[in-house]
């Protein structure tokens, strides 16, 4: 069994380098990620320049690129033997609700996925965690199952691990996407040349919460784990579509 590790937070980051440790108890591990922390960098792929690759001291690979660049220069070329299946994180923060559109750490799964393999992205619900380790653990218990009953070719997952100890996790829950409300406004300051900037405001509190969703398995000390679809057609509206297009005269 051969494990790409990846993610978001770069090359140099406490989640990553737990997950790769544990993973490596159980199988051979590859780490391709980030030379830099690329959160919220989604799916993006660099086309507009070369990628850079070097290995470094402790074995992993860095690359001046996004989580997505990374597990695909992995399984396209980069490494002698292909990987059998894709982990991301370990995310410092959790990618529950409408955090999975911009997670780097979902995005790195969801390249492995594009490409032929299963894929897991998993992070824990704290930007400074102190529990990387129950993270970790519950991956290992994941890859068990899934060497037992494999993923949908269609489908990853993402897990959520609440910010605690091992002996404190109530459990694990199969749930779906939470909602948020709308993100806090932008923040308005002005750079050294007293020119206008603006940051990025924080993303906007939990709406749709209750029970069944991420954002309340965590939020209550479970494990979340929700199965992504990889195709994102709503095949309910294909035939209202049709009927609206028809409407339309060229």
């Amino acid at each position: 069994m051969h494990i790409l590790v990846s993610n978001d937070d770069g090359y140099l980051a406490p989640g990553l380098s737990a997950l790769a440790e544990k993973l490596s108890e159980s199988a051979q591990v590859t780490v391709v990620a980030p030379d830099r922390n690329r959160s919220a960098a989604s799916n993006s792929l660099t086309l507009d320049m070369p990628l850079r690759v070097k290995q470094m001291d402790n074995g992993y690979f860095s690359v001046d690129g996004t989580p997505t660049d990374c597990v695909h220069l992995a399984i396209t070329g980069l490494l002698d033997k292909d990987p059998n299946l894709v982990f991301s994180g370990i995310n410092n923060g959790e990618n529950m609700g409408d955090d999975v559109l911009y997670s780097g750490t979902v995005a790195a799964a969801t390249e492995g996925r594009f490409l032929g393999l299963p894929s897991i992205a998993i992070s824990i619900n704290s930007s400074q965690p102190r529990y990387y380790e129950t993270a970790a653990v519950i991956a290992v218990q994941l890859l068990e199952q899934l060497l037992e009953r494999e993923l949908p070719s269609d489908t990853i997952l993402n897990v959520n691990v609440p910010d605690l100890p091992l002996k404190n996790i109530k459990g694990l829950k199969a749930t779906r996407l939470g909602q948020r409300h709308r993100s806090e406004p932008v923040i308005e300051s002005r750079d050294p040349r007293n020119k206008k900037i603006f940051w990025v405001g924080p993303p906007g509190a939990q709406q749709d919460a209750g029970e069944g969703t991420d954002f309340h398995a965590v939020d209550n000390g479970f494990v979340s784990i929700t199965p992504l679809k990889i195709d994102l057609t709503n095949y309910q509206r294909l035939d209202t579509l049709t009927d609206w297009l028809k409407e339309i005269k060229l």
